[in-house]
């Protein structure tokens, strides 16, 4: 299961890559949890979502915000129904041009075949810290 689970997230971020939010939305559950650690509040990208309507808003909130210029996930882990990705990634928030560059840790939980919940750690700081 956890060759099919590392299969599934490296397509799911192959799908990114391309701009294919349409097959990034497919692999997730009705259901999906997804978000990143921080406050809302704080950063429009951060906090817990649910559903596919809700996924699909984040990354049309992501393409208003950032203009992502490098992502590379470097490793991947995965045990029982989890799959943790370590990378980094580099950018601009597009409103003010300010740069940033974080390391970052992507842990999906899977269900049936599909990500059931995604949570994405980063350093908030260099987000909160950039002007929206």
């Amino acid at each position: 299961m956890s060759d099919a689970n590392v299969k599934l997230v490296k397509d799911f971020y192959a799908a990114f890559g391309r701009d294919d939010i349409a097959s990034v939305i497919a692999a997730l559950t009705p259901d999906v949890e997804w978000g990143g650690n921080g406050r809302a509040e704080d950063y429009p990208l951060f906090g817990m979502r649910n559903g596919h309507a809700a996924v699909q808003k984040f990354f049309q909130e992501l393409t208003e915000l950032e203009d992502i210029r490098e992502f590379t996930s470097r490793e991947f882990l995965a045990n029982g129904d989890k799959v943790v990705v370590l990378g980094n990634y580099k950018g601009k928030i597009r409103k003010t041009g300010r740069p940033f560059s974080t390391d970052w840790a992507h842990v999906f939980t899977m269900r049936d075949g599909k990500v059931a919940r995604f949570v994405d750690y980063l350093d908030t700081a260099q987000f909160v810290e950039a002007p929206q």
